[in-house]
């Protein structure tokens, strides 16, 4: 008997004979979660195919109607209809969906675990500390219900030949639950990102301003080492400068070892204090010279301003002579020691002149400037006690000879404060007029103490002065409420 040729394989051949549907496995955009692999048909059941394959050619016609039934339990999958492929694809729809929602969470997470990083390197507020607190709990809930949707996928083989109508639908069910409870994690986590905002803000902003600081620190520090050096160079020794620099170089150390040893806000606040203080020390050193030439001048001047002290001292005590000769005692008393003080004065002047040239002459800066404060205080104080006596003996002579002068300058003073007292009004206010009628009245007693045959010349100039102030502190209030009023 003549073989039959193999017949080509069609649709309407036994399903034993068909190749078996592969497991769909549509992977979410990034790794996929765990779940079980698609079986592979056992290498006996494929030989076991091979050879019924060759039967159906050799046997009869009735023997080959008979083969679906031997061979329905040879481990091909059972061929369930149009109802349990449905299922199956719902089922594979809703674990598909649900693996990009798994996706998208963790990758929210990431994305969110690096603001939260970037906020606890730089804030350490209690809003800050919160932030990571929430976003811990969060962590704790995403955990849960990625272990909920790994257990839906692990229970539910849905490439299993065998796998019924009702297995499918538990599985879509399960999977579907799993991605509404994903999908509601990660609306919380959108909401949660969207309030960090204010707390990201004021991190990103700080970690901006980081590395320039930083950079200008290390710029600042390396100018005035420049400056430090051109100073040498020019002869001056410029040893406080050069401290105040060797006194940073801890400081830059740290800059150096960064913001992750030592924290962001510090590194931030040491990088600008460094800055400043370089600054500081390259602008002194810039001016060293100049500064130098300016005290070498003071030096100059205030020794010149002594000697010349020296000279109108001597002339304090022939004004004396003559205030004692002209007036009564308590005209001069008060100058009596002006003489002994100019002199000492002079000479405590000189004597830190000396000192100050000293500490030029070293290079001590700091000290020469304080000296010469010192002796420009002195030389000052002794200017004013050697005028005044000559300044004295001129006023009391001024009085002397027209005293009336002085009467009608402190009476016009008065009159113009009555005159701004009644502006406007029919009495005056008695805040303003008891002031005014009592300086008349003194300036009426100083009057009298020129009467005589020793009037007090400088007892009625100081009632006089006096006065004047008086009155002149009352039309100082006077404008003062009227402007007040006028606003």
């Amino acid at each position: 008997m003549t073989a039959t040729p193999p017949q080509p394989y069609s649709p309407s051949a036994p399903r034993a004979q068909r190749q078996r549907r592969p497991a769909r496995d549509v992977p979410p955009p990034g790794p996929r979660p765990p779940g079980r692999a698609g079986r592979q048909v056992p290498p006996g059941s494929r030989h076991a195919l091979r050879d019924t394959l060759a039967l159906v050619v050799a046997v009869p016609l009735v023997a080959v109607l008979a083969l679906p039934a031997a061979f329905a339990g040879g481990g091909t999958r059972r061929w369930f209809g149009g109802r349990s492929e449905s299922q199956r694809a719902e089922a594979q729809a809703a674990k598909d969906a649900a693996a990009a929602a798994f996706y998208e969470l963790d990758t929210a997470q990431r994305d969110l675990r690096i603001s939260i990083e970037t906020i606890a390197a730089v804030d350490d507020t209690p809003a800050a500390r919160r932030a990571l607190t929430d976003f811990e709990a969060l962590g704790r809930r995403i955990d849960e219900v990625s272990h909920q949707y790994i257990q839906a996928v692990d229970a539910h083989d849905l490439d299993r030949d065998d796998l019924e109508a009702s297995a499918a639908a538990r599985a879509r069910a399960e999977l579907t639950r799993a991605k509404d409870e994903l999908d509601n994690v990660k609306r919380e986590l959108d909401r949660f990102a969207d309030g960090l905002g204010p707390l990201l803000g004021k991190a990103e902003t700080q970690l901006a301003r980081l590395a320039p600081a930083v950079e200008r620190a290390r710029q600042g520090l390396l100018a005035a080492s420049n400056a430090l050096d051109a100073v040498r160079a020019s002869g001056l020794k410029a040893d406080d400068l050069a401290a105040r620099l060797a006194a940073l170089a801890p400081e830059l150390t740290k800059l150096n070892q960064g913001a992750g040893q030592h924290g962001v806000p510090q590194t931030l606040e040491r990088a600008e204090r460094v800055a400043r203080e370089a600054e500081g020390v390259r602008v002194e050193a810039a001016r060293l010279p100049e500064r130098a030439a300016e005290i070498d001048h003071r030096l100059v001047s205030l020794r010149t301003r002594a000697q010349a002290l020296t000279t109108r001292a001597g002339q304090v005590e022939p004004v004396l002579s003559e205030l004692r000769r002209r007036f009564t005692a308590a005209c001069w008393q008060d100058l009596q020691n002006v003489p002994d003080g100019a002199a000492e004065n002079v000479r405590q002047a000189e004597l830190k002149l000396k000192e100050a040239q000293a500490a030029r002459d070293d290079q001590r800066w700091p000290d020469a400037t304080a000296l010469l404060s010192t002796v420009r205080a002195l030389l000052n104080t002794t200017d004013e006690s050697v005028s005044a006596a000559g300044e004295r003996l001129r006023r009391l002579n001024a009085v002397q000879k027209e005293p009336q002068q002085e009467i009608d300058r402190t009476r016009f003073a008065i009159r113009d404060a009555q005159r701004l007292a009644m502006a406007g009004r029919n009495t005056p206010d008695p805040r303003h007029a008891r002031p005014l009628d009592d300086s008349v009245a003194r300036l009426e007693r100083a009057i009298g103490t020129l009467e005589g045959r020793h009037p007090d010349y400088w007892h009625f100039l100081t009632e006089t002065e006096a006065v004047r102030r008086t009155v002149a502190g009352v039309v100082a209030q006077i404008r003062e409420e009227r402007g007040g009023s006028a606003h």
